[in-house]
């Protein structure tokens, strides 16, 4: 079997130029004599990994020098507890609710402090972004917390919120380098790797370095800390090594493809041709509200649980892999990220368009 193309959510499709020269490395990296996975953290072969991953990252969002890059564990579902623990000063926040994930971050906000839930699209099944131009942002709020990104819904922020001042905190787990973003909007700007840069056990928080304090909730532990993190450079304990390392050639990749404007070309290229499909097919359509729409998932739908059912199988055979939409949603997601090549957006479209003229 050769590769399928591999529309899921996450963990998601990778760079096949990522693939093959990590595959090359394997048994050898650089000379070492060994692989990645088998190396000291401490060594000069991985200081050098990892710092280089960092230069990458900081030349492609131009990243300002008062923000630190921690490469840390627990994924994005660690940082709902780590942003309240680090930042609930007047153990206040406010919450933008969009979707599943800020949802859960904004529950688990509530354990250390008080959460204002101060928009929501839940109303209409999380399928638009709310009017966030003049919210009722609580005077004393430590920060404003977005999911930037909703993988499962497929809506994006086109404007950020008007926070009044106050620090913005985005998830963007899912739209993480798929367009050029201005970091100095924001306080702390966050992902889990596995949906658009690498393997699954890693997410790479950006920080403002005023944000970062030893004054942190009582009974926060170190390793929560992003003090300890910042300090250390991300080694403070033994680091996601291997992640990092293909974190590190996806940059590289970026960086050879142009960089986030030609990406977000490609993204907008790519989604335009799923999306006007959508707008004219007579079988399939989109769920989200068209300003609101992601570049990066695109939910569909029949209307029709058992055609829903039988186009994912049928897709499947045909090595489209992982269009199930999520539990919540039904129907189809197709996930698009950086690593999907056009190919596999036009394969995707001419299936829908013959499954369609067979099941009308």
């Amino acid at each position: 079997m050769g590769r399928v193309y591999n529309f899921s959510a996450g963990p998601a499709v990778l760079p096949e130029e990522v693939l093959k020269s990590a595959a090359e490395e394997m048994l050898d990296y650089n000379g070492t004599g060994m692989s990645v996975m088998e190396m000291s953290h401490r060594s000069k072969a991985f200081e050098e990994i990892i710092t280089t991953a960092e230069a990458d990252l900081r030349e492609l969002m131009n990243i300002p020098d008062n923000y630190k890059v921690l490469f840390l564990q627990g994924g994005a579902s660690q940082q709902f507890a780590m942003i309240p623990m680090n930042l609930m000063k007047n153990k206040v926040a406010d919450y933008i609710v969009t979707g599943q994930w800020a949802k859960k971050a904004a529950s688990e906000a509530a354990k250390y402090g008080k959460v204002n839930k101060i928009a929501s699209s839940e109303d209409r099944t999380f399928s638009y972004i709310p009017d966030c131009s003049d919210l009722p942002i609580s005077e004393d709020a430590d920060y404003v917390y977005i999911c930037e990104n909703n993988t499962i819904y497929g809506t994006k922020f086109k404007e950020l919120p008007n926070t009044k001042g106050k620090t913005l905190v985005a998830d963007v787990s899912s739209c993480f380098l798929s367009e050029p973003v201005d970091v100095t909007k924001y306080g702390v700007i966050y992902g889990g790797v596995q949906k658009n840069i690498g393997p699954a056990g890693m997410v790479i928080v950006i920080i403002r370095e005023d944000l970062i304090t030893e004054d942190v909730l009582p009974g926060t532990p170190t390793m929560l800390t992003y003090k300890t993190h910042a300090d250390a450079k991300s080694l403070y304990n033994t680091p996601p090594a291997y992640g990092i390392y293909i974190c590190g050639k996806v940059f590289k990749w970026l960086k050879a493809m142009g960089g986030l404007e030609a990406m977000k070309a490609r993204n907008e290229k790519k989604a335009k041709l799923l999306y006007d499909f959508l707008d004219e097919s007579k079988l399939f359509k989109g769920t989200v509200e068209k300003k609101d729409r992601s570049l990066m998932n695109v939910p569909f739908v029949t209307g029709d649980a058992d055609l829903d059912a039988k186009f994912v199988k049928e897709a499947k055979a045909a090595g489209l892999e992982n269009l199930k939409g999520h539990r919540s949603v039904g129907g189809m997601r197709a996930s698009i990220y950086n690593a999907m090549p056009y190919e596999g957006v036009e394969a995707l479209v001419t299936f829908m368009k013959k499954f369609e003229e067979e099941n009308l």
